[in-house]
């Protein structure tokens, strides 16, 4: 539970970390109203901390420049959240993040005291997440570019690896969402002109330009990702006609694994994929007649799963 005391020393901590903060941004961060944030504001005032107001519509609050008090010791609920958080980023597949969480978690557990440390790492022994592991790992330092970019509304340099090889684009990032075990991130690319979605884990390298843009308001990165699925560059696109309804394609085929479109005679199937075998398995559950009309390594799937089902 909070408490009164507990909850003016977190606007402190907040201040500390922002060069500037709003008074809405501060009431969402502590769940109260822009009143209480005020009461709080003006009790840490009272207390000698230099706290100015910056009126106008890009106002809020700061701290004068050059204040800093010495790190507050986490309270017990502190310690347990940021123990929870770091167990869950180790499910998430950053790339050489788990010697650093496993750093940030033995320093922690030094300045906790007994009790605390005791259930901490009690913790640790016995807890089980429902987190999907990672389906493939990224580079942490990714992450930080582009939720900077995306901030602050610049543009990047991304080197992308997909079906047509490694080609370089510049990106102007909207947002950066994990979903089923893999990164993406979501926004328009200049090389063509349209808004894409990129796999992290595919990014060979990545470079915060000097280019300003102004993302659109109100985007939904993840939202966005979860519908464009099939389209989002891998290493084959495949492209086959299926002998069956639409209907029942959809059964088969969720959004996130293929795009679907009725035509004359069947069903036309686009997926965006690294692994042949699994589409030619998943189509083949169909049972219906299917044309291949590209890659050709697609075919060659199908005549290994064909080879497989005569030996049984």
């Amino acid at each position: 539970m909070y408490h009164p005391t507990s909850r003016v020393l977190t606007v402190l901590e907040l201040l500390q970390s922002h060069p500037q903060i709003s008074g809405p941004d501060l009431a969402a961060r502590m769940e109260v109203d822009v009143r209480t944030v005020r009461r709080y504001v003006a009790m840490l005032q009272d207390l000698g901390i230099p706290i100015r107001s910056v009126v106008g519509r890009q106002g809020g609050y700061a701290l004068r420049p050059g204040f800093k008090l010495p790190p507050l010791m986490f309270r017990d609920e502190e310690a347990m959240a940021l123990c929870l958080g770091l167990l869950v980023a180790r499910r998430l597949g950053l790339g050489a993040t788990a010697p650093t969480i496993e750093g940030v978690l033995a320093k922690v557990e030094r300045v906790l005291p007994d009790a605390l440390r005791e259930r901490v790492q009690a913790l640790y022994a016995t807890l089980e997440l429902d987190v999907a592991g990672p389906a493939a790992v990224v580079e942490s330092v990714h992450l930080g570019i582009l939720g900077l970019a995306t901030q602050r509304g610049r543009r990047v340099l991304l080197r992308y690896a997909s079906g047509e090889g490694v080609r370089e684009r510049e990106f102007e990032p909207y947002g950066v969402a994990c979903y089923g075990g893999r990164w993406y991130t979501a926004g328009r690319c200049l090389l063509r002109d349209d808004l894409r979605v990129f796999r992290l884990d595919r990014v060979r390298h990545l470079a915060l330009l000097d280019a300003e843009f102004a993302p659109p308001q109100g985007f939904d990165c993840l939202a966005h990702i979860t519908r464009s699925f099939a389209d989002i560059p891998d290493i084959w696109d495949c492209t086959v006609i299926l002998g069956t309804d639409l209907a029942l394609a959809r059964s088969a085929f969720p959004a996130s694994l293929a795009v679907l479109e009725e035509i004359e005679g069947g069903t036309l199937l686009r997926s965006s994929i690294d692994d042949l075998d699994m589409l030619a398995r998943q189509i083949a559950r169909l049972g219906c007649p299917i044309t291949v009309l590209g890659p050709p390594e697609l075919r060659t799937a199908f005549q290994r799963l064909a080879a497989l089902l005569a030996a049984a």
